[in-house]
């Protein structure tokens, strides 16, 4: 109970959406009410030369998308936030996957026009899985987009959770007049501004109120009546615990471009977001209120900063208290580590911090030291258990077009690799070197961060496999005389551990069928626990 008031005043979420659903966009305006940025970045503008706060890499600033999570802290009303902004690009869905295992709840951002989304949906699947605490943002309310009783109908049935509106609008399109606020009963009417401030608010405890009808003109006051009337007598309150155990999801409607609706729902996070939480490992139920020390990696990111070939290891804080200059136990490695500069993140800049508690997410310079899943403990033996690594589902060789850097190319392959965007396969008796990518998309971005960081120039060839299964056997024997047979479709990950590439389904099965002494498996989990 040592860190109780610390972990207390602490919250971390993820933003997620499907794409263009504006999820970037709220994570500035959130920013800009934590006071700690001045100004939002144009994230798509070629005008203007200011760009998203949040996004980190030339490639993304180019294309006006997310395709690394980003970190940022900040502090709102005395709690301290740990934000994490995720790719919505669903070719770095794995990533986004990552980052939820580190994160204690999740906001989620629908945009009014489109509604649910098919990324929105497999972020969701995540989500339930782990019965994270959702609170849903409806986007874009400014643009012509769908009923609003309809869109709540929409995500109920589509995401499989009970919405809880907390906030409800007045009319979308050009005719959006604001929000009415379910909870404290208050209008807040809808103004263009890209600024943190407080705009007029009415407090209406009566709708009855002829207020109402001067502010809103008759019709759209009678409508709002009426609305009201028929979500208070199918919702009620809103049970904290039901959307602490993510079977309700409280709903907040506005506009993020115009900065509109989003204090609302920033003001109801901090009171009701959870703190963080208890996590299993590979050996117990790690307490959060433990004094002793614990945490794990959930992403890496290399070259953070272009002038210096730096890596970054994002270590969540699960118990205890961290600290600089102090020594800790890596697990796999068997080893004790220290470091000199942890940081805290705001996008770009980084501050070196001297002490971080459970919730708080740590930049750690990595050495070559961290893989993604990597445990740092105060001596005691054991993994964080639930980080997902899937198998990929596009294959390419890479071709090296400068045989000069090689030196390079290799280097190059392996910290990106390392970062969990992809996976590095080298094929038996050769240097073929093989990468499986969830999405097409990762090859632009690791062809283009090869030649921007390292200098290394490479084409990719497709190669016609359909999966990568991890092989092991109880029968070493076997084992070798498999991978002797199959010469041409085994490789090893960058590991060192045996992979299978399959051709097919069919290719696959038969495999299976034949040698039911060897295990193939879809991720790179199964050798966790002996590395």
């Amino acid at each position: 109970m040592k860190y109780h008031s610390e972990i207390e005043r602490r919250r971390s979420f993820a933003i997620i959406s499907h794409p263009d659903a504006g999820k970037t966009t709220l994570t500035e305006k959130l920013l800009l009410f934590g006071g700690a940025i001045q100004t939002a970045g144009a994230v798509k503008s070629n005008k203007i030369k200011k760009h998203a706060t949040s996004d980190f890499m030339e490639i993304e600033r180019q294309r006006g998308i997310s395709v690394a999570t980003s970190v940022m802290t900040f502090e709102y009303k005395g709690i301290l936030i740990n934000l994490l902004d995720t790719p919505g690009h669903k070719d770095f869905a794995e990533d986004t996957y990552r980052t939820l295992t580190a994160v204690d709840s999740v906001i989620l951002v629908i945009d009014s026009v489109n509604g649910v989304e098919e990324q929105t949906r497999r972020l969701m699947e995540v989500c339930r899985m782990r019965d994270t605490p959702v609170i849903v943002f409806v986007n874009k309310m400014d643009r012509d987009g769908k009923n609003r009783f309809d869109l709540i109908e929409e995500v109920e049935k589509e995401l499989s959770i009970h919405l809880h509106p907390m906030t409800w609008p007045i009319n979308s399109g050009k005719d959006f007049k604001g929000v009415y606020n379910l909870d404290n009963k208050s209008l807040r009417l809808f103004a263009a501004s890209t600024k943190a401030e407080e705009d007029d608010v009415l407090h209406i405890s009566d709708l009855s109120d002829p207020l109402l009808d001067e502010k809103l003109g008759e019709r759209d006051a009678a409508i709002l009546r009426e609305d009201v009337e028929l979500v208070d007598g199918v919702h009620g309150e809103l049970h904290v615990a039901d959307y602490l155990a993510g079977k309700v999801a409280p709903v907040f409607f506005g506009s993020a471009v115009n900065n509109f609706g989003v204090k609302e729902m920033l003001d109801t996070f901090i009171r009701i977001a959870p703190t963080p939480r208890s996590r299993e490992t590979s050996k117990r139920k790690v307490d959060v209120e433990e004094d002793r020390f614990s945490g794990f990696i959930f992403k890496i990111h290399a070259n953070l900063d272009p002038k210096h070939r730096d890596r970054i290891a994002f270590l969540r804080v699960c118990s205890g208290k961290f600290e600089r200059n102090k020594y800790f136990h890596h697990v796999r490695l068997d080893k004790d580590v220290r470091f000199s500069n942890p940081y805290s993140f705001l996008a770009r800049s980084k501050d070196v911090i001297e002490e971080a508690y459970p919730g708080d997410v740590v930049g750690l310079f990595d050495t070559g030291n961290f893989k993604i899943g990597d445990t740092l403990t105060e001596g005691e033996d054991f993994y964080f258990t639930g980080i997902p690594s899937f198998s990929p589902e596009i294959f390419k060789e890479v071709v090296n077009k400068d045989p000069m850097k090689t030196k390079q190319l290799e280097k190059g392959l392996l910290q990106l690799t390392d970062e969990g965007v992809a996976q590095l396969f080298t094929q038996f008796g050769g240097n073929k070197k093989i990468i499986g990518c969830v999405g097409e998309l990762q090859f632009e971005v690791i062809q283009y961060r090869l030649l921007q960081e390292y200098g290394a120039s490479v084409e990719f060839k497709a190669q016609p496999y359909y999966k990568a299964c991890w092989l092991t056997s109880k029968d070493e024997k076997k084992l070798q005389d498999f991978t002797r047979f199959k010469s041409s479709n085994i490789a090893e990950d960058k590991d060192g551990h045996v992979v299978y590439l399959a051709q097919s389904e069919w290719f696959l099965n038969t495999e299976r069928n034949n040698n039911p002494d060897i295990e193939f498996h879809f991720t790179s989990e199964i050798h966790k626990a002996d590395q």
